[in-house]
């Protein structure tokens, strides 16, 4: 396994290359691109076919910086300084454990100041650089593709908050005994969390814009299930503990490599199993029995939906339908997924079920819907 991206270019070129970058980050970074990717091209797809409009918008410009502007720059500055320089100052452990450099309360408070000054001064000559005698109000037209930079932004932010809301709700035990390190951690991030208070966060902005619900929730489906499957390439290569159960039967195939059959997940990012002989470092754990590869499956089988969805996206012309699709498809596999999957289990009535499967069966049945009341409403959603 490769926790970090130094870990993967040793295993590539055989150099150490001391670099502070978490290998599931980039993946996760990575995906955002990838369903940035998507989310644009469908964007401009349903703007040419009128089906999404241009928005006029007034702004002013040619006002020199405001104080509260200044402020808001030199602030943000100085948290980057802070932490940048103190980063940079002490890289071997920033390069050993970054997300304690990031999320701690220590920095450099003279890289603050100095990053907050040149951020309040490059704000303040910028303005300057286009300050009119008499400022003025000008419109402007926005393309709805032009909105992808905000809705990235919230979706990351909210996304994140929700992965980690509903991570502990499902670990429940861990978080009460270390509720503060639980929260911090970039570990431990439960995707149907992200994808409630992501995409809540993402149809506020959109509605805020006169982009309709059902049509929002179209672009999205693709671009989702991309995103996903770039994501769950991360949780493979670095082990974060999204494997499935104890698999000890024989390979099927006998072509088949062996990771992706039954897999033990050395050098782990989380840090489970047992110690690896002659091994240093902080990732030296290996589970003691192989495991089904999981992320792997999801991400095989998760490309395979984007692609079908991708095909079909022309073919459907009623608002919702195509969502609606893309939560079935979602329900089913991660259903599927978590029959053969590590997971904490709930018993209600004498049922057992994860967070996972019942979340899974309530998304089917509202893409059922969606689906459903799309095609029985087609005519009166044509000019919807």
């Amino acid at each position: 396994m490769f926790p970090t991206v130094s870990h993967f270019l040793e295993y590539l070129f055989g150099i150490q290359v001391p670099l502070p970058f978490n290998t599931f980050g980039v993946f996760v970074a990575l995906a955002f691109i990838a369903g940035y990717w998507a989310f644009t091209h469908e964007f401009k797809r349903k703007e040419a076919l009128g089906i999404l409009h241009p928005i006029k918008k007034t702004m002013t410009i040619g006002k020199p910086a405001t104080t509260t502007e200044l402020a808001y720059n030199g602030v943000f500055g100085f948290l980057i300084g802070y932490k940048l320089v103190y980063a940079l100052l002490n890289y071997q452990l920033f390069v050993s454990d970054a997300q304690t450099v990031l999320l701690s309360l220590k920095g450099n408070i003279l890289g603050g100041l100095f990053f907050a000054g040149l951020f309040a001064y490059w704000d303040y000559k910028e303005k300057n650089a286009h300050k009119l005698p008499k400022p003025k109000t000008v419109e402007v037209t926005q393309h709805p593709y032009e909105l992808m930079g905000t809705l990235i932004v919230w979706a990351a932010i909210w996304g994140f908050l929700g992965a980690k809301i509903f991570d502990n709700l499902e670990h429940w035990d861990s978080f009460v005994k270390d509720p503060i390190g639980s929260l911090l951690s970039f570990s431990g991030l439960t995707f149907y969390g992200g994808l409630i208070c992501g995409g809540a966060a993402v149809l506020y902005i959109a509605r805020k814009n006169n982009i309709k619900v059902l049509h929002m929730l179209d672009i999205g489906g693709p671009g989702m299930m991309l995103a996903y499957s770039v994501g769950r390439i991360g949780c493979h290569m670095s082990g974060d503990g999204d494997w499935g159960i104890a698999n000890l039967n024989a390979k099927p195939i006998s072509w088949l490599p062996d990771w992706l059959w039954a897999y033990t997940y050395p050098n782990n990012v989380a840090n489970e199993g047992n110690p690896i002989a002659g091994c240093v470092g902080r990732f030296c754990n290996e589970l003691p029995q192989p495991v089904y590869p999981t992320p792997i499956y999801e991400v095989i089988v998760c490309f395979i939906l984007f692609l079908i969805l991708w095909k079909i996206r022309d073919r459907i012309k009623s608002p919702g339908m195509m969502f609606g699709i893309y939560l079935m498809l979602n329900g089913l596999e991660r259903f599927f997924i978590e029959l053969i999957r590590v997971n904490t289990k709930y018993n209600v009535a004498g049922i057992h079920f994860t967070q996972a499967e019942l979340i899974s069966s309530i998304l089917f049945l509202s893409g059922l819907g969606l689906v459903l009341y799309s095609y029985k409403n087609k005519e009166k959603l044509a000019n919807y």
